[in-house]
């Protein structure tokens, strides 16, 4: 498993599930677009706060960002 390649994918499913930009979905984590981009693109190595930041603003338990999707 590419834990990159499972979180930065699961973030884009789930901000794109709230209709969100990634401009929008940057201000509700208080972080920056490029960050966000970097991340949905496997670039970026990410701190645990900021993980937790992602997923209080998707809603959602901070473990699911890790679970690869069942096809």
């Amino acid at each position: 498993m590419d834990i990159l390649k499972v979180f930065g994918s699961n973030v884009r499913r789930y901000r794109t599930a709230l209709g969100v930009s990634q401009e929008k979905f940057a201000e509700m984590c208080g972080l920056h677009r490029t960050y966000i981009s970097d991340i949905e693109r496997f670039q970026r190595n990410i701190s645990l706060d900021n993980i937790q930041k992602i997923a209080d603003a998707l809603g959602i338990e901070t473990y699911i960002l890790f679970q690869e999707e069942k096809i």
